[in-house]
């Protein structure tokens, strides 16, 4: 058991966390996503959450892309969705740093990623795409 970290960060998730390099890109896709067609390096599955909870959990460990947009989300035709909110929230950002993204430019973007995490929101739209921002060092390392 590791101390101060949110427990939705398992291992596996965290070892493909780590791996990722500023401006690399972790989708946070709901059950409906084709995530297994579309990840190219690391595909985790979390079926017993929804995406903005995965979302906040990654978050806690990451700081987000200060070039261009640090989310993106699938565009909804009914516009934005509580469950695009609730990701907004999550990752929280402000109104410049998340874009709504055409659906299958999103799947273009997402088949770039370095990570698809799968779980369990069966609301539709709840996808994201986070950018991995340049980490911060201080403390002993600094």
């Amino acid at each position: 058991m590791l101390l101060n970290l949110d427990p939705v960060l398992t291992g596996r998730l965290l070892l493909a966390l780590d791996e990722m390099g500023h401006g690399d890109g972790v989708v946070i896709a709901d059950a409906h996503f084709t995530a297994s067609k579309l990840a190219r390096k690391h595909l985790v599955d979390l079926p017993g959450l929804g995406s903005p909870r995965v979302l906040r959990a990654v978050r806690s460990v990451m700081v987000p892309d200060s070039h261009g947009p640090a989310l993106d989300l699938m565009e909804s035709p009914d516009g934005l969705l509580p469950v695009q909110s609730e990701l907004i929230e999550a990752a929280r950002l402000d109104g410049e740093e998340h874009r709504l993204v055409e659906r299958f430019a999103f799947y273009d973007l997402a088949a770039q990623a370095e990570l698809i995490i799968r779980t369990g929101e069966t609301r539709t739209y709840g996808n994201a795409l986070f950018r991995k921002g340049v980490t911060p060092v201080g403390g002993a390392f600094a």
